[in-house]
């Protein structure tokens, strides 16, 4: 089999439906890591979050519309990739969080199972979750169910009510772990196929006024990482697959120890071999690195790097783990990375790429 020749970088961001919102990149490794601009898709507004499936070649975006009551309410649209030059063509388009009795709000986050068959999208506005089908050729067809959170935390500010944040699939797939920042829980929810509903399974409290956002597994599925975007800290978990649960180990800090300015976190990751564990800080703009033990899953720190702008709102590892790019939506541009695989360490390789706040950044082979 022929190994892909090209890398593709893809771009959500905040944008007007008038402009492109959503941006292909080639990423060239041989120049080290040299970023060229190719494309990009118009008539979706505010296309944050993607997410890609190489090997079908399909992306998948959040946007957002206006209501004929005047409301922001979701959908996701659904483009082919064209495999040669990345380019993106929409094939369908679907509202979200409309089923009955459901609110009109728009999504921050969108994820998908590996055979293609849902999309499960979070409400960060409006407390909720929604779980969209996928039919054989990859359109979206239709919000077959929603699952609504109650409840508020410790912050009186940040925490007045429920705010999903991101949704991840367990290694296999079994359950998808919702981190909701305003109640202080990753919830765990199996999806019934046959009935394509939403089954609640179980909550991990976290600790109070911690806010997670967003949640990573360990590659050997042992262990799970969330970034907790109020109080600036990672939690560790030990993970019982067979269970579906998850056991707390410890938290850190993400900032400096005499950082005392104000700070919420964003994105979190571990390096393909599970030595290493990045997260991004907004405010000290920067990406702290833990070395993981992946028996114990503790964490001892590496190093604070900047990101060379402002508000590094998401960040990615290439395939292979051997480069990060950071999109920092305030100071609009991505920044390329090197990264170290023996010391986990991230050094700056002069190679940037002028994007309007770009939120999500998404490297894959085709």
């Amino acid at each position: 089999m022929n190994q892909p020749s090209k890398l593709f970088l893809y771009v959500g961001s905040y944008s007007g439906a008038d402009v492109n919102g959503i941006h292909v990149l080639q990423f060239d490794p041989e120049q080290g890591g040299a970023l060229t601009l190719l494309s990009g898709v118009k008539g979706v507004a505010n296309p944050t979050f993607i997410n890609v499936d190489e090997q079908r070649l399909r992306l998948y975006s959040i946007g957002e519309k206006v209501n004929g009551h005047g409301v922001k309410e979701g959908e996701v649209i659904a483009y082919s990739v064209e495999r040669e030059s990345g380019a993106l063509s929409e094939i369908s388009r679907t509202e979200t969080m409309l089923a009955e009795g459901a609110i009109a709000t728009t999504t921050c986050h969108i994820a998908r199972d590996s055979g293609s068959n849902f999309l499960v999208v979070a409400s960060y506005h409006g407390g909720q979750i929604g779980l969209v089908s996928l039919d054989a050729e990859g359109k979206t067809v239709r919000l077959t169910d929603f699952a609504v959170h109650s409840g508020r935390g410790a912050h009186p500010e940040r925490q007045d009510r429920p705010h999903p944040h991101s949704a991840t699939f367990s290694p296999d797939e079994r359950f998808v772990f919702v981190c909701d920042l305003g109640i202080d829980v990753i919830r765990a929810y199996r999806i019934n196929a046959e009935k394509e509903t939403l089954e609640l399974h179980g909550d991990t409290p976290l600790h109070p006024g911690a806010g997670p956002r967003h949640f990573a597994f360990h590659p050997d599925g042992r262990s799970a990482y969330v970034i907790n975007e109020v109080d600036s800290t990672i939690t560790s978990f030990t993970y019982d697959a067979t269970a579906g649960t998850l056991s707390p180990v410890v938290t850190v800090p993400t900032l400096p120890e005499d950082y005392t300015e104000e700070n919420t976190c964003a994105e979190i990751s571990l390096s393909p071999d599970g030595r290493f564990l990045y997260g991004s800080n907004r405010g000290h703009d920067s990406i702290v690195v833990y070395e993981v033990d992946p028996a114990t899953a503790r964490l001892t720190l590496v190093e604070h790097t900047s990101t060379h702008g402002g508000h590094p709102r998401h960040f990615a590892l290439t395939p292979g783990g051997d480069y990060l790019i950071a999109a920092n939506r305030d100071s609009n541009n991505l920044v390329v990375f090197a990264r170290d695989s023996a010391s986990g360490k991230l050094n700056f390789t002069g190679h940037e790429a002028q994007v309007p706040k770009p939120v999500c950044v998404k490297p894959v082979y085709l």
